[in-house]
């Protein structure tokens, strides 16, 4: 069954005094643009809580404010890199405890997933623009020449620190962000 909207508190007491003045359901639904049966489970609500405001709503409530959640979302947009037990850390000292799994739980709710980093290569325009150059300087050189050159993919130099698996914090489509990437 789908999410339908609630009747505002005068259209509640305008039916509950309808029916008082001895007018049937369909009467009042008729009068009021309502459906018959709206009608009759607002007076049946009525007869049994004499009231026609609506009751609190079950479950608990968010254990993050929105204060906190705005100041989550704000540590992640500055750096994608930050971690759920930082984020932990940072609600704590605003006055909060909660569970790595809550912090997930409340950035998913905004539209941010955990993600591997893409790695991608420090390039600018100018290095792009050199290696092109390099590439038609030496269109022509012979094989054997080519045999004395040390490739960069037979060695691993780890420029950026360890070349471990990254986890960012990052919206859908925003893969290729320079935020959330790792230069190689």
């Amino acid at each position: 069954m789908g999410k339908t909207k609630e009747l505002s508190k005068d259209t509640r007491d305008k039916i509950v005094d309808l029916h008082k003045a001895g007018k049937g359901y369909g009467a009042i639904a008729k009068q009021l643009g309502e459906k018959r049966t709206t009608v009759g489970a607002i007076v049946r609500k009525w007869k049994r809580l004499m009231m026609t405001v609506n009751v609190p709503r079950t479950g608990a409530p968010r254990k993050i404010s929105p204060r906190g959640v705005s100041m989550m979302l704000r540590m992640v947009k500055n750096q994608p890199r930050t971690t759920r037990e930082e984020l932990v850390n940072a609600v704590k000292r605003a006055g909060t405890i909660v569970s790595k799994a809550t912090i997930s739980n409340t950035l998913r709710r905004h539209g941010l997933k955990s993600c591997i980093a893409r790695k991608v290569p420090l390039l600018k325009s100018a290095h792009v623009q050199a290696r092109v150059k390099f590439a038609r300087d030496h269109l022509d050189d012979p094989e054997e020449s080519w045999e004395k050159v040390l490739w960069s993919d037979e060695t691993k130099v780890e420029l950026f620190g360890l070349n471990s698996i990254r986890r960012v914090w990052r919206k859908k489509n925003d893969e290729y962000h320079p935020n959330n990437t790792i230069p190689t």
